[in-house]
């Protein structure tokens, strides 16, 4: 299956999205809890999809997008971003990175694991 690396500082929203993927399928599921610590994981292995959340310490979705483009991080991984914020600005400046495939407000369900196969399958 799949590796799959969360990027997220929460550790109940982790725990969470790793029930939702191991139920799915998915048995490779790493986690970090900051951009910075996702960066370090990038330079040593390379998971497939990558959720991640916007605001979080250290390094936040935003700085982590620029550093790894800059660094040119692992770019075959598709980038879905998982985050409580609705805000429309959020969604657009996503759109921007060609790595984003998808915007989705938390928590991952389910039912946004299917749009997720559905879009990684294409």
């Amino acid at each position: 299956m799949k590796k799959v690396l969360l990027i997220e500082d929460d550790k109940i929203t982790n725990f969470l999205s790793k029930e939702v993927l191991n139920r799915a399928g998915f048995t490779e599921v790493k986690e970090t809890l900051n951009g910075m610590e996702a960066l370090r994981y990038l330079e040593k292995d390379c998971p497939e999809i990558i959720f991640l959340d916007i605001n979080m310490p250290v390094m936040d979705g935003w700085e982590f997008l620029a550093e790894r483009e800059i660094k040119e991080l692992c770019m075959n991984a598709k980038i879905f971003m998982l985050t409580s914020s609705g805000y429309p600005d959020d969604k657009i400046k996503a759109s921007s990175y060609i790595s984003v495939i998808d915007y989705f407000e938390k928590p991952l369900t389910e039912e946004k694991l299917e749009v997720v196969k559905k879009k990684i399958a294409s």
